[in-house]
C-alpha cells in the first residue's frame, strides 16, 4: 500500500488540520521528515541476502519489493521539494540490483537534506502524486510514509529500530485527523484499524491505525 498516495486523498480536503498540526511556530516538519529518512536508511542497510523475500506487513511487498520502493520514495521527496513532477521517479527503482538499495539511499538522502533546506519550503505549494498541498504538509505526509514502511522492513527483518516516541506521536496526531478510523474502504483502502492497548508503544498504536497488526 502507497501511504503517500492514500494519506494526500485524505488531506487534500482538509489541508488546514494538517498544516496547523505540523507548522506550529514552535515546530518545523522538516526535523521530523529527516529523522524518518535518517531512520529508514539505517534499517535499510541491515537487511541481509537471505530476508529479500521475506514477506512484509504490508501484502503488496516482499523485503526486495519494499526496498526497492523506499528507495524510490526518497527520491521523489527532493523532486516534489524542487517543485518538479513526482511522477517523474517511478515507484520502484528496478534498475538496483539486490542488495545495492542502501549504497543508493545515501545520495538520495543528501539530496533530500539539500532540497528540503530552504525554510520557505514549508509555505511553498508543492504537486505530490495524488494532490498539491504546503511544504509543511507534505513533509509530514512523507514522514508518515517512512515511518510505517520502516516498520514493515523491520518487522520482516528481525529489526528494533530506536523509534523516537515524540516523533510518532506528532505523526499519529497527524494521521488521526488526516485518516479517520471510519473511512476505511473504497476510495481509502487502508486496513481497518487494528485495536491495541492505548498504552502501546508510540509506533504500535501509529502503525495499528494504518491497518497493520503489531
Amino acid at each position: 500500500m502507497n501511504e503517500t498516495k492514500q494519506l494526500i486523498e485524505t488531506t487534500s480536503t482538509d489541508t488546514g488540520t494538517v498544516v496547523a498540526s505540523s507548522s506550529a511556530p514552535s515546530f518545523d516538519p522538516r526535523l521530523d521528515l529527516a529523522a524518518a529518512v535518517e531512520l529508514a536508511g539505517r534499517t535499510l542497510a541491515a537487511v541481509r541476502p537471505e530476508q529479500y523475500d521475506a514477506q512484509t506487513p504490508c501484502d503488496e511487498f516482499d523485503v526486495r519489493r519494499l526496498s526497492s520502493h523506499l528507495v524510490a520514495v526518497v527520491r521523489r521527496i527532493s523532486v516534489i521539494g524542487r517543485g518538479e513532477d513526482p511522477f517523474s521517479v517511478p515507484s520502484f527503482a528496478d534498475e538496483i540490483a539486490d542488495g545495492a538499495w542502501a549504497a543508493a539511499w545515501e545520495p538520495g538522502a543528501r539530496e533530500v537534506a539539500e532540497v528540503w533546506a530552504d525554510p520557505d519550503i514549508l509555505d511553498r505549494k508543492l504537486r505530490l502524486p495524488m494532490g498539491v498541498l504546503p511544504g509543511a504538509a507534505a513533509a509530514a505526509v512523507y514522514t508518515h510514509e517512512l515511518i510505517v514502511h520502516t516498520w514493515d522492513l523491520a518487522k520482516a527483518t528481525g529489526q528494533s529500530p530506536d523509534w523516537d516516541t515524540a516523533l510518532i506521536e506528532r505523526v499519529i496526531g497527524v494521521v488521526r485527523r488526516a485518516l479517520p478510523a471510519e473511512t476505511r474502504g473504497g476510495r481509502i483502502p487502508f486496513a481497518e484499524v487494528v485495536t491495541v492497548d492505548p498504552d502501546a508503544p508510540a509506533v504500535d498504536r501509529l502503525v495499528a491505525w494504518a491497518g497493520r497488526r503489531p
